[in-house]
């Protein structure tokens, strides 16, 4: 079984967001980078399908340079090999940029099995996966949080609200990991020196037979600017009995929560 994890490298919730000169984008300048913490499961579950029922696991990316950072610690955690689709132009494009790329190669090597994460934090469309699903005609399953994978075919339990829905199909077929999947794995120190002798195959957009015009964007960004700063916080003082009503017609007249 081939096994494919789409993974991608985000920045650290932990930074303080700039905004680049001319507004367009966010400015990544001394920014730390880290697996999207939503594919460790999807990585996570890809190696105990392989420890369970044998196979190959192959991590796939979508990049510039340093894209190369997250697929190595996919790789330390216990990924067989990489792929990393390099390009700069990757780096800010749309989820139908993004998952036109990702189909292709997924397509290449003929995966019985995608994983995603749910989304990626940051952007929080969740969009990418249901490219590539519909791009190569696959069924898709979202919001996993159990799998099990069997003589080519698959039950999946996925959360929908208010309970969990079981989806049963064949594969191949896309799936995306939700919380609650598993517990993602620390590399070990073997894990991580290993990792420096696997092999992170560069392929382009050209490799891939993808041009300038089927990676036009659907997307165009006008303006990234920051949330505005909240205004200070009231501290009402006195009787319970005039304080109430007063709370009452600010939450009404100035909140506008009630």
């Amino acid at each position: 079984m081939r096994i494919v994890v789409c993974v991608k490298y985000v920045p650290d919730t932990a930074i303080k967001v700039k905004i680049t000169p001319d507004r367009k984008a966010v400015d990544w300048t001394e920014v730390a980078f880290v697996v999207n913490p939503y594919d460790e499961f999807a990585v996570e579950e890809a190696l105990q399908i392989k420890e369970r029922s044998g196979g190959e696991v192959i991590v796939v990316g979508a990049g510039g340079e340093r894209a190369a950072g997250g697929l190595r610690t996919c790789l330390a955690m216990g990924a067989d090999s990489a792929v990393l689709i390099r390009d700069d132009s990757l780096e800010n494009a749309d989820s139908f940029t993004i998952g036109s790329a990702l189909a292709r190669a997924c397509r290449e090597l003929q995966a019985d099995l995608i994983l995603f994460g749910k989304h990626s934090i940051g952007v929080d469309n969740g969009q990418v996966p249901s490219v590539v699903a519909d791009q190569l005609d696959l069924p898709q399953v979202s919001v996993v949080v159990k799998l099990e994978i069997q003589n080519g075919r698959f039950r999946a339990e996925r959360e929908i609200e208010g309970a969990h829905e079981i989806v049963e199909g064949g594969l191949p077929a896309v799936f995306t990991a939700q919380k609650g999947l598993n517990v993602p794995r620390y590399a070990s120190l073997k894990g991580i020196m290993g990792a420096k002798k696997k092999e992170i195959r560069v392929r382009t957009l050209d490799s891939l037979g993808l041009t300038r015009e089927d990676l036009e964007p659907r997307i165009v960004v006008e303006e990234v600017s920051l949330p505005p700063p909240r205004p200070p916080g009231k501290i009402l003082k006195g009787d319970v009995s005039e304080t109430v009503p007063l709370l009452v017609k600010l939450l009404h007249e100035e909140a506008k929560v009630i």
